[in-house]
């Protein structure tokens, strides 16, 4: 059985990583929020301490996960963004490197200036703040610097319930939940939801077909903040007793004050050219991800 190390895996994509490879493989996961009794602690921007964990377990693959990605946070706490974001990943590397293994780096959309109408893998970023730019020069360390890699973007991330999701369908049902019966929801945020577990899936089918590069790496189908918020409403039964109001993001601009792409929508075209792409449509993961994970407030 061959063994992979998963590096900041204690949030909502770690959850899916070791439910999707636990079978298959020896893991070793380790983050600095010890929230899992399959977790162990590690602050990977402590070099020694990193290439210590690594060396011990000696895998066969490792895996970078953890990364800041609230924006405002991000804003606000420079120093650390690009240690979290991007000076980990330089450790990462060197560690993979010396060891002759696989690097896995997971990137993400929000490295787009969202001028475009959709983006590819041959598409230039253009990162607009300190999450952007600190994810975005990660990617250029990995493909610079690393032996064997695999990099892949997710998009607006969904996954792993109310205990670890802290993105926008988490925060959809928070409201309603607590009662609320209108929901301002922003019209000018394009993108592409990205399943967890779908993702996690199609890294390890990457892994198994011994694929290596670049990959976006979303769910199927354009769609934006408003429409994903009135299918999820839709799945919920609560169309008649939640309201949708639409706003611009200028709505929620003190509370969201880290610039933002209007346009995050990725095509998988790598994993369709291999014929690797099992991201399946949104709308099907959405409904799935509810069921699994929500199902005292599914009607």
């Amino acid at each position: 059985m061959k063994k992979i190390y998963m590096a900041g895996v204690g949030g909502m994509l770690g959850e899916a990583f070791y439910k999707q490879f636990k079978g298959d493989y020896e893991l070793r996961c380790s983050d600095i929020d010890v929230n899992e009794e399959w977790l162990s602690y590690l602050d990977f921007r402590e070099e020694q301490s990193y290439r210590k964990e690594i060396l011990a377990f000696n895998p066969d693959f490792l895996f970078h996960v953890g990364a800041h990605t609230d924006l405002e946070y991000c804003e606000l706490h420079e120093k650390d963004a690009y240690e979290t974001n991007t000076r980990s990943v330089e450790y990462a590397v060197s560690i993979s490197n010396d060891l002759n293994i696989p690097l896995l780096y997971v990137s993400t959309a929000g490295i787009f200036d969202g001028k475009k109408d959709v983006y590819d893998e041959t598409d230039q970023p253009n990162p607009l703040g300190h999450y952007a730019r600190s994810k975005y020069l990660g990617e250029i360390y990995v493909q610079e610097h690393a032996k064997d890699f695999i990099i892949c973007r997710a998009g607006w991330m969904m996954g792993a319930g109310m205990k670890k999701d802290k993105k926008f369908i988490k925060k959809i049902i928070k409201q309603i939940v607590d009662g609320e019966k209108v929901l301002h929801i922003v019209n000018d945020k394009l993108g592409t939801p990205t399943y967890t577990q779908d993702f996690a899936s199609n890294v390890k089918l990457l892994i198994e077909k011994k694929q290596r590069g670049l990959f976006n790496m979303v769910c199927g189908g354009f769609t934006g903040r408003l429409e994903v918020a009135h299918e999820l409403i839709q799945l919920l039964g609560l169309r008649d007793s939640v309201k949708v109001k639409e706003v611009t993001s200028e709505f929620f601009a003190e509370e969201y004050f880290a610039e933002r792409p209007e346009c995050e929508r990725l095509l998988n075209n790598r994993l369709d050219d291999l014929g690797l792409n099992i991201m399946r449509d949104w709308r099907i993961a959405l409904k799935e991800y509810l069921a699994d994970y929500y199902p005292s407030i599914v009607k």
